[in-house]
């Protein structure tokens, strides 16, 4: 059955063939034509591509936008300086396409985020509090792979026309209601610490000084995972693609595949948005204090924009920060990295986008088989940092240097404030 399924996809390869030859032949013209249109040719020089700090960036991850800038429906890429290998296309990967959606560009934690509150209390207020603020976070938040919090919250979310609507998503409402307010696995957190605020005219008219924040990183939970598997499935059915660029299969917006996608990814967005809202209202009760502001930014998503000529185009973020003009973003470093609150410039060559983070230098694999968990305790205590749980594949070290990071960006955003983890949540605790 592959082997007649490739030979619709891929009817030259097989006009030699003794046995499969023939059936090609007694294919009609118009047979022909149509299979053939399934499988648009890739460019032979791709669109044009900005690369920020491109010293510090693997080969892997330069390859991986490279192909994507051969695609067909390719306008223009870009790579923040924080990008390493991912899946079709790299982390820190931004990709302009004409009216073509890929699932995978997107990722698979459809709308990951990052949302900070800051309150009016300062570093003594968390340092006499520190016992209770790490007991909230262990009794408040909840992380893993199909977990869920004991006592969700109701939302409007839940209720959303788009799970009567697509019958694709039907099923996974029982599931997005048992997972809200939670968080995921792998480089996911929440965690107090401290807000120092540099700018005098913020937006929110909040006094230069130190306050209380606390910073959450995680998406769409199985909801988003599942969206992308199926959509990204039959983008490969409809558009099949050379191997090296089998995970940037598109859906076309005008097709009845793309629309739903197009929806189902703008759904696991808000869900994300609304997971971070409800791990927010639980801990600022504990802290029994409104907050002063808070801002948040996504980073695994697809949006329409226009280029400087005009063109309309879906640019996709797959672990970039959307950076327009005056947009406010959060960029973290690591467990004992400090992150930072930006303002983006929205520098067309980088499609008003920058970093999502430090990104990574060590795979997860090779963390674990050359890091100890006392190399990481000890550095933990240098930098007076409590984690709870946390694996060695998320330990600081298999980060870049979050400074430096930020020097090959300042094209592309204002920093405005700067958060220092100190008490730190994360799976496998």
């Amino acid at each position: 059955m592959e082997v007649l399924e490739d030979l619709l996809d891929h009817p030259d390869k097989y006009e030699e063939d003794e046995i499969l030859g023939p059936i090609v032949l007694a294919l009609t013209e118009d047979e022909r034509s149509t299979i053939m249109k399934r499988i648009p040719p890739m460019r032979n020089e791709g669109v044009s591509c900005s690369i920020y700090g491109r010293e510090h960036i693997d080969e892997g991850a330069v390859d991986q936008i490279n192909v994507a800038a051969k695609l067909p429906v390719a306008r223009a890429t870009a790579l923040m300086p924080d990008a390493h290998v991912g899946y079709g296309l790299p982390i820190g990967g931004v990709l302009a396409t004409e009216n073509a959606i890929i699932p995978y560009a997107v990722g698979v934690d459809i709308g990951c985020r990052m949302a900070l509150s800051i309150f009016p209390l300062g570093e003594k207020h968390l340092q006499r509090n520190e016992y209770q603020y790490t007991q909230d976070l262990k009794s408040q938040t909840c992380f893993g792979a199909g977990k869920g919090v004991d006592d969700p919250f109701d939302d409007p979310i839940l209720e959303r026309s788009e799970f009567r609507d697509i019958p694709f998503l039907r099923n996974l409402k029982d599931k997005a209601a048992k997972q809200i307010g939670s968080s995921g696995g792998g480089n996911h957190f929440v965690e107090f610490g401290l807000v120092e605020i540099q700018d005098n005219e913020n937006e929110w008219n909040i006094q230069p000084g130190t306050y209380l924040g606390l910073l959450s990183h995680s998406g769409s939970r199985g909801l988003g995972a599942t969206i992308a598997t199926e959509y990204t499935r039959i983008a490969q059915k409809l558009t099949p693609l050379p191997k090296e660029a089998k995970n940037l299969a598109w859906l076309d917006l005008d097709t009845e595949e793309g629309q739903e996608y197009w929806i189902a990814m703008n759904l696991a967005g808000d869900y994300a948005s609304a997971c971070h809202d409800h791990i927010h209202r639980r801990l600022a009760k504990t802290i029994g204090e409104k907050p002063l502001c808070r801002i948040e930014n996504h980073h695994n998503f697809a949006w329409k924009q226009k280029l400087e000529d005009g063109t309309e185009v879906i640019v996709h973020r797959k672990g970039a920060t959307p950076a327009a003009k005056g947009e406010l973003g959060i960029i973290p470093g690591s467990m004992t990295a400090p992150g930072f609150i930006v303002r983006g410039k929205g520098n067309p060559t980088s499609l008003h986008s920058a970093s999502h983070g430090a990104g990574r230098v060590l795979s997860r694999r090779k963390a674990r088989s050359s890091i100890t968990r006392h190399q990481l305790n000890k550095h933990l205590k240098e930098k007076g940092v409590t984690l709870l749980g946390g694996g060695i594949d998320e330990a600081p070290f298999v980060y870049k240097d979050i400074h430096q990071v930020m020097k090959h960006q300042t094209d592309l955003v204002d920093v405005i404030g700067a958060f220092y983890p100190k008490i730190v949540r994360m799976d496998k605790q």
